[in-house]
């Protein structure tokens, strides 16, 4: 069910003073964008929904999730948060914090969000959502009693902006393409941490496309060796001039008798003053490797996830396994829980609740 099908099945209403705006499908939220023809990379980049890169590659949500290292993060981060319980707390008179359990927020943040989403999948939508774009919106919807239901826009349809009267306001599309103001109080707005305006959060997608890209770029490059380069893996040189005879006995002879895992460790006996030299890795292949370990190292600075949870530091695994977890907690997703906190307290609370009520995770 659509938001807009969700608020008139609920009987949602709104005031004269809050009346709906409908502006043209021209009106774009960003304002538009010029291309200056058709094979402006920027249009190719636009169509595609992504960021074009220094390698000419362009990221979109689809190529970065393709990325191990980055859909092992942003995966870690979502699930960690969905599978922590939230509570609404309320100040006792004797200065302890209970759980709310009466306050019909609690049932939405702790049993049932909306109609088709649990509150594990809710959040870990609505922190996908914060981590890929930088901003999760969704609808607020309220009964006689208080709110009863959270319901995620699509993304990509709202955009947030301050009035003059420095009042934020969310420019929602609507899927007839129309669009509709929706004050403050009717959307729940969970962001990024870091914003570069106060208003919207930092995309993942947008400062780490470079760093995307490269990996990418490695990637398809160290895929095209496997289809296009040579996998030899050793040679036998003689000084002698064999004949196309004595060469195909000896390939014939080596393939019956040291290749497959049944023939590993054997040993080989040369003729003929033969002498086995192996081929290494080139220099080229090692710097391919070198380059992809170098942007999972990026990735794990970009999304604050350790380098051992991203599966690509065995050694890190045993005793100080405890001690990554709290710093996977301290410096990851403290910060993340402080920021879905405070947009609870701000959107879901009326002024009078602000200062009986609060949200707080439950870390165990």
């Amino acid at each position: 069910m659509s938001p807009d099908a969700y608020q008139a099945r609920a009987g949602y209403r709104r005031s004269q003073a809050d009346a709906t705006v409908i502006r043209p499908r021209a009106d774009a939220p960003d304002g538009g964008r010029e291309f200056t023809s058709l094979n402006d990379p920027s249009l190719a980049a636009f169509i595609n929904g992504g960021r074009e890169t220094s390698t000419g590659i362009v990221v979109n949500e689809a190529r970065a999730l393709r990325n191990s290292t980055f859909f092992r993060a942003v995966s870690l981060i979502s699930a960690s948060i969905g599978m922590l319980p939230i509570h609404l707390m309320q100040r006792s008179t004797d200065g302890k914090a209970v759980k709310a359990r009466k306050h019909p927020l609690y049932r939405v943040l702790h049993k049932r969000p909306n109609g088709f989403q649990t509150p594990s999948e809710f959040k870990s939508y609505m922190q996908t959502c914060a981590l890929m774009d930088g901003n999760a919106y969704a609808l607020i919807i309220r009964g006689l009693r208080g709110i009863t239901a959270l319901i995620p826009l699509k993304r990509g349809s709202v955009k947030p902006r301050l009035t003059d009267s420095w009042e934020v306001v969310f420019r929602y599309q609507r899927s007839d393409g129309g669009f509709v103001d929706l004050p403050a109080s009717d959307v729940f707005h969970f962001r990024h941490p870091l914003s570069r305006d106060g208003l919207n959060g930092v995309s993942l997608l947008d400062v780490a496309a470079e760093t995307i890209g490269l990996a990418s770029a490695a990637e398809t490059a160290a895929s095209r060796i496997f289809k296009n380069g040579s996998m030899v893996g050793g040679a036998l040189e003689t000084d002698k001039n064999l004949g196309e005879e004595v060469i195909g006995r000896l390939r014939d002879s080596l393939e019956e008798r040291f290749t497959g895992t049944e023939n590993a460790g054997k040993w080989i006996v040369l003729e003929e003053g033969m002498k086995a030299k192996t081929l290494d890795t080139s220099a080229k292949d090692s710097m391919l490797i070198e380059t992809l370990s170098h942007q999972a190292e990026e990735i794990s600075r970009f999304t604050g996830v350790p380098r051992p949870l991203l599966m690509f530091d065995s050694t890190s695994w045993g005793t100080g396994i405890e001690q990554l977890g709290l710093f996977f907690i301290t410096y990851c997703l403290l910060a993340w829980f402080v920021a879905w906190e405070e947009a609870i307290w701000r959107s879901c609370l009326t002024d009078s609740e602000q200062d009986e009520y609060f949200a707080k995770f439950n870390v165990g």
